[in-house]
């Protein structure tokens, strides 16, 4: 692999520095923010303020340093350029060792381990959780959380509540319910745990993680401590909860999860055994259907449509994105995709539905590029411009080839539609930290095609004078 990836060097360069010259016209808005350390998940949070030009927004990202400072989970402020505001020349006009003005450090948490992943609590954007490499999920009020300075020796930040459950280390697959304060993980040890923050009674106070609590008979005890095992820098004097499901069907690593968007009782969970498992918590802790060689290799990600729930997308190490339809999964036992997305040349790390149109989503990978699909582009008749991509995959409307390395993570923004924050990892490409970028292609490129050349007419004549 090494080998390779030298070969591909030039043309990794040769990809961002055409794509960097295409900027102005293929982008509303762009910010390009250079990590000292690289970064593995990125996330927004809760929007904080509108303004008549940009909106303010909380922004999660994480810090993997190399030991010489802790590790953190950072919380940045990030201003939003609202729609047409920037101009093209300011948009390209970024340097690719600065940090953008756009985002700033509000708070640093010191971290018990490297963040592997961050997802935030949706009843409550101030919530988050973090999985590292250990057998516990970590819950942090992260408004609550006192600001900490990162260097050498520094005692780590204590989590705000401990997930117990796993048997082995857990450091990628989580999720938190759209419905319910409900936390599900997937790891090593091969199973998917479902926690109720609900379960978490008391010691929080009037803390915003308190105000997740309904009543609530969970089955758990609240104890302190936790078992022993795993990361040894693990936190002793947090609280902490079992959980209320354990579910076995894998044969291999769990390496992500997703609730059904409509039900807190039904999530899915994929894994290195190539395995897509749909589970339902009201019918026991057995599969509720296994596709049994959903890809060709390891699956990587899935994700569950918020508008149609009946479509479900899996992105694998045998590079392919697949759209199941769980009304139809199996045939033979053996997985029947409804379509096959193939537009990355490495393996996929992260797929997920747009929030504003449900035929949209989005799929980052290994080879540094972030793709964007609509289903509603399949199998349609190719346009005269759709027509100079002839060997554009079906689906495929727009490439983000802004990061030179892989696209660990990316999330759509649902307070600002259209406006996506993406990460890569760039340790190997430039032996830098990771590169931060936050964009929005140009809504000429997704808006109806009649509304897009009406508007375009009325320019007519200003660019034939341009022209000559």
């Amino acid at each position: 692999m090494r080998e390779k990836g030298k070969g591909t060097e030039a043309s990794v360069e040769e990809r961002y520095t055409q794509w960097k010259s295409l900027v102005p016209v293929l982008y509303d808005w762009l910010a390009n923010h250079n990590l000292v350390w690289p970064s593995l998940s990125c996330r927004w949070g809760p929007q904080l303020e509108q303004a008549t030009y940009k909106n303010r927004q909380r922004l999660y990202l994480s810090e993997q340093t190399d030991g010489s400072v802790p590790n953190t989970l950072v919380i940045a402020n990030c201003e939003v350029v609202k729609p047409r505001v920037a101009a093209a020349e300011h948009i390209s006009q970024f340097n690719e060792e600065a940090r953008s003005p756009f985002v700033k450090k509000y708070k640093t948490i010191i971290h018990p381990g490297e963040v592997n992943r961050i997802r935030e609590l949706p009843q409550n954007s101030k919530i988050v959780a973090t999985h590292t490499d250990s057998p516990d999920v970590f819950i942090w009020d992260v408004e609550a959380q006192p600001n900490r300075h990162a260097v050498l020796g520094a005692t780590n930040s204590r989590p705000d509540l401990l997930l117990t459950g796993h048997q082995d280390n857990a450091e990628f697959a989580l999720a938190m319910c759209p419905t319910e304060p409900f936390v599900l993980s997937g790891g090593k040890d091969k199973s998917v745990v479902l926690w109720s923050i609900h379960d978490h009674i008391s010691t929080l106070g009037s803390s915003d993680l308190a105000a997740t609590k309904s009543p609530s008979s969970g089955g758990t005890n609240s104890k302190h401590g936790s078992k022993s095992g795993g990361s040894n820098c693990k936190p002793t004097d947090s609280p902490s909860i079992g959980p209320r499901g354990v579910y076995l069907g894998h044969d291999d690593t769990v390496e992500d999860v997703q609730f059904c968007p409509s039900s807190a009782q039904e999530f899915c969970s994929v894994g290195d055994d190539s395995c897509l498992i749909l589970w339902d918590s009201r019918s026991g802790s057995s599969p509720a259907v296994k596709v049994e060689k959903a890809h060709d290799a390891d699956l990587h990600c899935v994700d569950w449509n918020r508008h149609d729930v009946n479509l479900i997308l899996t992105g694998s190490a045998d590079n392919s994105i697949r759209m199941f339809d769980r009304r139809n999964l199996t045939s033979g036992g053996v997985g029947t995709p409804v379509h096959k997305f193939e537009g990355h040349n490495a393996a996929v790390l992260c797929v997920q539905w747009s929030p504003d149109k449900s035929s949209v989503f989005g799929s980052s990978a290994e080879d540094g590029v972030l793709n964007i699909w609509d289903l509603e582009k399949i199998g349609k008749k190719q346009d005269s411009a759709g027509s100079k991509l002839p060997n554009a995959p079906a689906g495929l409307f727009f490439r983000h080839a802004g990061h030179r390395d892989k696209v660990v993570d990316f999330h759509w923004n649902v307070s600002d539609p259209w406006t996506i924050v993406s990460v890569s990892d760039d340790c190997e490409s430039t032996g830098g930290g990771g590169t931060l970028q936050i964009w929005r292609m140009i809504d000429l490129i997704y808006r109806p095609e009649e509304e897009v050349l009406a508007e375009l007419d009325q320019f007519k004549s200003h660019i034939l004078t341009c022209a000559s």
